[in-house]
């Protein structure tokens, strides 16, 4: 559930920076796409490691 939800955070936080650099439309897709797989995959790594750390199975 965390990768999912960081995926959604960074899609937004990436729009954000491109609109806040002056991108055009596919400028800020780009960036929230790229953002988007980042934290994404930072968040399964996190959810990964808490599953690992709390011991759930």
């Amino acid at each position: 559930m965390i990768g999912p939800l960081f995926a959604i955070i960074g899609f937004i936080w990436g729009y954000l920076v491109a609109r806040r650099r002056g991108g055009r439309t596919l400028d800020r897709l780009q960036y929230g796409a790229a953002f988007a797989i980042a934290f994404g995959l930072f968040g399964t790594l996190l959810g990964i490691a808490l599953a690992r750390y709390l011991g759930a199975a």
